[in-house]
């Protein structure tokens, strides 16, 4: 396989300071350096670069998921909940999840599980015209 994995993820930030003060006080991101135009996030598996643009988030389904440990989920949803940003779809699949937005709207969501739990829960409930590609997966 060629693709190792998600090496960053760029958003463009109508407001330096006000998306670095998101996603590092209320993410929890570690702010790693920052210039006239951007700055630079890390957690754990992690590189996010915020640079100052004019944000145009679609109105269609793409996200960015952040990983949360269970016990750690419900103390982040109520300080995301508490700080105002609003939320952009309710939870119906398997693992608790809250999607939410950034202050430029970019569309996120932070989830308890992973893809094999993700596919386990398909086994029982698959959605609707569900073909299984990995034979493995089907078992």
């Amino acid at each position: 396989m060629v693709i190792s994995g998600i090496n960053h993820l760029t958003f463009a930030v109508s407001d330096l300071e006000v998306s670095l003060d998101f996603y590092s006080n209320l993410l929890g991101l570690a702010a790693e350096v920052k210039w006239n135009n951007g700055a630079y996030l890390s957690g754990p598996g992690i590189w996010l670069c915020l640079t100052k643009g004019r944000p145009n988030p679609d109105q269609d389904y793409s996200h960015v998921a952040f990983s949360v440990e269970s016990e750690q989920f419900t103390a982040l949803q109520e300080k995301i909940v508490a700080a105002g940003f609003g939320t952009w779809q309710e939870n119906t699949s398997e693992g608790d999840s809250l999607y939410f937005l950034d202050p430029d709207n970019h569309k996120l969501e932070i989830h308890c599980g992973n893809l094999s739990q993700r596919l386990d829960s398909l086994k029982q409930k698959p959605y609707a015209g569900l073909k299984w590609l990995n034979s493995t997966d089907s078992d």
